[in-house]
């Protein structure tokens, strides 16, 4: 059976997912003022964050993929946004290609920081290969879900 088709499935372990990402020749290339770049075979790869105001919102736009590189760079925004007093986020997903589960991960724990200083959290994703990930976790039914930052601003009040 090959790495791929366990990926697909669930049932890759952790070395065999490390064999499957060196035949990819993917590395980490670093961070490109406030992007985080990474090589897969021969192309570029970026992580684009970019946060403004919308009401009493922070519409953090996120763009590229989020994967177990470029993961810890969203999760220290997330923070950041948190701790400089933005309780109430919406993160927009229009512009992401990929989303992994160190990805699911840490919307979860931007989650729960929000929550604990009473705040919201709420995805934009219209993508049907992104929603089914978040369907096939059950995640579809802790976060609110929005086809565009309009809705989620005023479902999140």
């Amino acid at each position: 059976m090959g790495t791929n088709k366990s990926l697909a499935r669930g049932e890759a372990t952790a070395e065999g997912v490390l064999r499957w990402l060196d035949a990819r020749k993917e590395s980490v290339v670093g961070d490109c003022g406030g992007r985080s770049v990474r090589r897969r075979g021969g192309s570029f790869v970026e992580l684009s964050l970019s946060a403004r105001t919308q009401g009493a919102h922070t519409v953090l736009e996120v763009g590229g993929e989020i994967d177990v590189y470029t993961a810890p760079q969203l999760r220290e925004r997330l923070i950041e946004l948190v701790e400089g007093g933005q309780a109430h986020i919406v993160v927009d997903m229009e512009q992401v290609e990929f989303l992994d589960s160190t990805g699911l991960g840490v919307l979860v724990g931007g989650l729960k920081r929000v929550r604990a200083h009473d705040g919201s959290l709420a995805l934009v994703c219209a993508q049907e290969r992104i929603l089914k990930i978040f369907r096939i976790t059950g995640l579809e039914k802790v976060f609110g879900i929005f086809p565009t930052v309009e809705e989620a601003v005023a479902a999140s009040g």
